[in-house]
């Protein structure tokens, strides 16, 4: 990630399992709020939409993944999917932010996670946040 620091996102894909919504909820929340855009689920798709081609069109036009890692995480089918997508498209490259949220080895979702840094949110929701927002060169402004 080094050499994408300060570099403004585009746009932001949130990837996480559907039991993780709360913190990706207020994920996306608090990186709006930092006049960040951000492509979360539950808000970007609509009633009767074709949910898996609307959430394809996002990982083709997002150019940051951020990954929500958790035991949950590494249950589920569609955040490998979606990992696997990023990993192989070019202008991700160095635009993987893998957030650990619970306790959980990063290899139980892809072997992959361990070439990334990743941000920490076991600590804290304010920590985490401080973190990451400082990949792109911003400051944290509290709840």
């Amino acid at each position: 990630m080094s050499r994408a620091r300060g570099k403004l996102p585009r746009e932001i894909f949130l990837s996480h399992a559907s039991k993780d919504y709360r913190l990706a909820r207020r994920l996306a929340e608090t990186l709006r709020e930092h006049g960040l855009p951000v492509w979360y689920a539950p808000t970007e798709i609509i009633g009767a939409q074709q949910w898996h081609d609307e959430i394809g069109a996002a990982l083709a036009r997002c150019d940051w993944f951020v990954l929500v890692v958790s035991p949950n995480a590494a249950k589920s089918e569609w955040v490998r999917r979606e990992l696997m997508y990023a990993l192989n498209e070019a202008r991700y490259r160095e635009h993987i932010a893998p957030l650990i949220f619970r306790k959980c080895d990063p290899q139980e979702v892809s072997w992959t996670l361990q070439a990334f840094q990743h941000i920490d949110f076991t600590k804290g929701f304010t920590r985490g946040c401080t973190d990451l927002l400082r990949v792109w060169g911003l400051g944290f402004r509290g709840d």
